[in-house]
């Protein structure tokens, strides 16, 4: 029987493992040191915040992967082998392998910063960061400042983590804006002040330069490249995140950013696959980047290379580009491409409406010369995933996204409706005459 064996039992792994499973016999090993059985990392902030225990954050029962023919094996991978098809364990000797899918995501990025290995440091990616920021900040009494470094979605979601144990927080963001490399001016701006209506010094246009210890070697303090010195227990360190294959260096296998894989998700070694946030796309695919650190990516991923492990050669497609996260209280989703305005193509234009009260925002990116839709960020509005996701298909011009955008419009019953006044802007802006359509449930479930 062929033994296909997993490392990583994030998304990506797992949802190759279960996909191998629906589709063939073949043994199934899933190796991971972080822990015994696959959780959901996006939840990890809330098992923080109280809002759920970790065993809540464990889709599966623990008896799924036996009654599944799952194996697990909870160990450190420390060298493959592709000659004799053997991996390394670190506690465990070696197991063999037919044919390998290396799924060992991400660690967070450490850049070499003096202090940055002191007690009190860390990331939030793992479980057992968590699992260390409880014990470095169960509360404001014990925990008096933490200072978090990097303006990213996880250095969010750490501020937020620490707010709701009222912990104070000051932001090092070295950009002039948060997440303006990403995120247009408009929209960006808006952001900033949500920060700081929460209590959070923000800090613009700071870098970290150093940590300072105590006499225990525990961080005291840091120190900014504006000359400031700010006293702290805890130091968020959430500057990006980096593939995590320190473990490959000298496996043969081909390496950049991450493990280099071609469309099929194939390494350079026959029998070895790479996938989730530790994989490098070799072949450019659209806009995005060669690695993606996205949940939705990974499982996409997972579920491309268990159809060619089961002998249908299936190329990985991830279609549109689509995120969602959350800024504290604000809702964020973006379908298609809205680059920030360093990053914007010289074809691209926008359309963007902000509340004048409310923290709800649009931005609509399209092409200049043709008018066509190429993406929409939306801030405080839902929106459906299909809907755009057609549009973005069919090429529909930004005036018929303005005529239909109540179609797309995913809110609750009874949330108030921007529509109107979308559109009103749109009008005022542009010298149209849009008429925006009532919402027409046919129309939204169907391609007519």
């Amino acid at each position: 029987m062929e033994n296909i064996v997993i490392i990583g039992n994030g998304i990506s792994g797992v949802t190759a493992a279960r996909h191998i499973r629906k589709h063939s016999d073949k043994q199934i090993t899933i190796i991971s040191a972080e822990s015994e059985y696959f959780f959901s990392r996006t939840a990890l902030m809330y098992v923080y915040m109280g809002h759920m225990k970790f065993e809540h954050t464990q889709p599966y029962e623990n008896w799924f992967w036996k009654k599944n023919r799952i194996d697990l094996i909870h160990d450190y991978v420390t060298k493959v082998d592709h000659k004799n098809k053997h991996l390394h364990l670190k506690d465990k000797g070696t197991i063999a392998y037919d044919k390998l899918i290396i799924a060992t995501g991400s660690k967070p990025n450490r850049f070499g910063w003096p202090g940055q290995d002191l007690k009190g440091v860390q990331g939030l990616y793992s479980k057992q960061e968590l699992e260390q920021l409880e014990v470095d900040a169960p509360n404001a009494e014990t925990c008096h400042r933490a200072v978090i470094v990097g303006g990213g979605l996880i250095g969010i979601e750490l501020a937020e983590m620490l707010r709701s144990r009222e912990i104070p927080v000051t932001f090092l963001v070295r950009e002039s804006s948060f997440w303006n490399g990403v995120l247009p001016e408009g929209e960006s701006q808006m952001i900033n002040e949500h920060i700081r209506e929460h209590h959070i010094d923000l800090r613009l246009n700071t870098n970290l330069v150093e940590i300072l210890a105590d006499e225990n070697g525990k961080a005291k303090a840091v120190v900014t490249d504006t000359g400031d010195t700010i006293e702290c227990n805890l130091v968020g360190l959430t500057a990006g995140v980096t593939p995590n294959i320190d473990f490959l260096k000298d496996s043969g296998i081909e390496l950049g950013r991450g493990v280099k894989v071609n469309r099929f998700l194939e390494t350079n070694i026959p029998d070895i696959y790479s996938i989730g946030d530790c994989a490098e796309q070799q072949q450019p695919i659209g806009n995005r980047r060669s690695v993606e650190a996205v949940w939705y990516t990974g499982r996409m991923m997972g579920e491309t290379v268990a159809q060619t492990i089961c002998g249908k050669k299936t190329a990985y497609q991830p279609g549109h580009w689509f995120n969602s996260a959350k800024f504290l209280d604000i809702e964020y989703q973006t379908y298609g491409w809205v680059f920030g305005d360093s990053g914007r193509k010289e074809y691209e234009s926008h359309f963007h409406w902000r509340h004048p009260k409310e923290k709800i925002c649009i931005t609509v990116a399209y092409h200049k010369e043709s008018n066509n839709l190429l993406g929409i960020n939306t801030f405080g509005i839902r929106m459906r995933h299909e809907i755009f996701d057609r549009w973005l298909t069919e090429e529909r011009s930004v005036d018929h996204v303005m005529e239909y955008l109540k179609d797309a419009n995913f809110d609750p019953e009874f949330y108030t409706q921007y529509e109107a006044e979308i559109v009103r802007s749109y009008n005022q802006q542009f010298g149209a005459n849009i008429q925006p359509k009532k919402k027409n449930w046919k129309r939204i479930f169907t391609k007519a």
